[in-house]
């Protein structure tokens, strides 16, 4: 066998094995909780949303979830924090009471809806509740 044909199979011998590790470790550690209304998603604690009034989880497994309140809010907000105009991740301005997509200035209002554009659809948004010391999320 050539040196060629040899360093040549050593590495597409490696190539495949870190494929089965890659696709092994980027399974999902999060677990549906099932109830009678559909499942309920973990995003985040009690503790972390408390901290600064907002949780944002971009890697749940509903996608990406910005939820805003504290644990002691009545409504909990919580929408895809995507920007429907170019994909930029929105901001929340607890003073203004709307959420800004620092890229092209499109504001949402809390319920997702286009304030001003240049988005034109609004985000998306989910359910909310507190479980124990879990922030908990379902869409809609």
């Amino acid at each position: 066998m050539k040196r060629r044909h040899f360093f040549t199979w050593i590495g597409i011998g490696s190539l495949i094995s870190s494929l089965f590790v890659k696709v092994r470790t980027s399974e999902p550690n999060t677990t549906a909780i099932s109830s009678a209304s559909g499942d309920w998603q973990r995003v985040g604690t009690v503790a972390e949303l408390d901290k600064t009034g907002q949780l944002l989880n971009e890697k749940s497994p509903v996608g990406s979830v910005l939820v805003v309140g504290t644990s002691k809010s009545k409504n909990l907000i919580a929408v895809n924090p995507t920007c429907t105009h170019m994909g930029c991740t929105v901001e929340w301005l607890n003073k203004e009471r709307m959420f800004l997509c620092p890229c092209h200035a499109s504001e949402f209002k809390l319920d997702g809806k286009v304030q001003m554009g240049p988005a034109t659809k609004p985000l998306s948004t989910y359910t909310t509740k507190i479980e124990g010391n879990f922030v908990m999320v379902k869409r809609i």
